[in-house]
């Protein structure tokens, strides 16, 4: 039975805490951006404020095995500064159980690693290319089976269970998926998993109407899932970004040299014709930026989305575009943002993105529920000053993006269940 993290008191309890400590680090293994380290801070220090400890469980990159450059161990101090305690550090997530059972209350422990061990994603590792089916088969089923051992060792640290790591909820993962099952009534989400949750509870099931969805990105096969979803939800749709450009030309529409998806076609129209049955209005640029090259110093012109020229290509949102949007974003009581609708990492053409952003602030300053999900949109608007500025930032990108798509989440149905 799933708890709350609020009303549960830690005192005199170990606690394993899955959390997505999984950092950007540079050369000589600096965090460059260590937001998801204090993101996890409230439910860490919830935890050691009640009186009790901490074992901490993370991933870090995508290491084919050990490998030291993928160690934890480079972002122990950092952990520690935060925390506002020693955090102390098992060399092995599957061989702590002195220092886990030697942990006091009030103390920390960070596991190395849990992607060492094949078990954790449940995935063989080491299969010759040209290994058979047979081979195959039998190496996943031995993983399967080993993931077990590997499971109850992780539960045997701990008196219960908390998931922190909304970044990793998509995978059926040992740590995130399977665990929990060992804490039937004392496992909970974290602060940052119910914030989350919360989040895409507001736009899929509680969301006020009229009801917008901005979906833009490079290409349509990536969002296909989520706009096929959202026609179910939403009053309005806007398609921006490169994706917007397979839509164009699906209408006849002259698209020159610009991003699109020509099988994606009959999928776009389907979406069209959905959209109309269910009176889903569907916004696409009305004119769009083009370059003659893919560069920031390009030369650039504004033309009509569907009239572009051979040899120039879409970059970003026109002004007639952001203009027709701005009525749709400032009418709306919820707002979902997942996707930029330009190129924003060339300032020269992420005016678009930019306006996006100043108009979802200024929606959340009269009231509007507004959501931004997807690691590009999210860089978009923490870059660019808006992250404060509107309703919630989600810290999952492919969580966010298969929650969106409707599916269960495997990290979330396991706390659940």
């Amino acid at each position: 039975m799933q708890k709350h993290i609020d009303s549960y008191d830690f005192k005199g309890k170990k606690a394993i805490v899955r959390v997505d400590f999984n950092v950007p680090l540079d050369g000589d293994f600096n965090i460059t951006d260590d937001t998801r380290i204090r993101a996890a801070m409230p439910t860490l220090k919830k935890i050691l404020g009640d009186g009790g400890a901490l074992i901490i469980m993370s991933h870090l990159g995508r290491p084919k095995g050990v490998d030291a450059k993928f160690s934890l161990k480079h972002i122990l101090a950092h952990v520690s500064k935060c925390l506002g305690v020693d955090v102390k550090f098992a060399a092995d997530c599957q061989k702590a159980d002195a220092e886990a059972a030697s942990l006091r209350m009030g103390e920390a422990l960070l596991l190395e690693n849990l992607r060492f061990y094949a078990e954790e994603e449940g995935k063989p590792r080491g299969l010759a290319e040209d290994a058979s089916d047979e081979e195959k088969k039998a190496a996943k089923a031995a993983v399967k089976e080993s993931q077990k051992g590997f499971v109850k060792k992780l539960a045997s640290y701990a008196d219960c269970y908390v998931n922190d790591a909304f970044g990793t909820a998509h995978r059926a993962h040992a740590s995130t998926a399977l665990i929990a099952s060992y804490f039937p009534e004392d496992k909970m989400f974290g602060y940052l998993m119910e914030g989350e949750i919360k989040a895409i509870d507001n736009v899929l099931k509680n969301a006020a109407h009229p009801f917008t969805a901005i979906i833009g990105g490079s290409k349509v096969s990536s969002k296909l899932a989520v706009l096929e979803n959202m026609l179910e939800k939403v009053d309005n749709l806007i398609i921006g970004g490169g994706m917007g450009y397979t839509f164009v030309k699906a209408q006849g529409g002259k698209i020159g040299n610009s991003l699109h998806e020509d099988e994606l076609i009959p999928e776009a129209l389907e979406i069209l014709k959905k959209a109309k049955e269910k009176g889903v209005k569907i916004f696409i640029s009305k004119d769009t930026v083009v370059a003659d090259s893919f560069s920031n110093d390009a030369a650039s012109k504004t033309v009509p989305s569907f009239e572009i020229p051979d040899g120039w290509e879409g970059m970003d949102a026109g002004e007639q575009s952001l203009a027709a949007w701005k009525e749709v974003i400032l009418g709306s009581r919820t707002i979902l943002w997942n996707g930029p609708v330009g190129v924003f990492e060339m300032p020269s053409f992420a005016k678009g993105t930019l306006r996006i952003a100043e108009l979802l602030a200024e929606a959340t300053d009269k009231g509007a529920y507004t959501l931004v999900g997807g690691g590009d949109s999210v860089a978009a608007v923490t870059r660019m000053g808006f992250a404060k500025k509107v309703s919630y930032v989600s810290t999952g990108g492919g969580a966010m993006l298969e929650a969106l798509e409707g599916k269960e989440l495997p990290g979330i149905a396991a706390v659940r269940e």
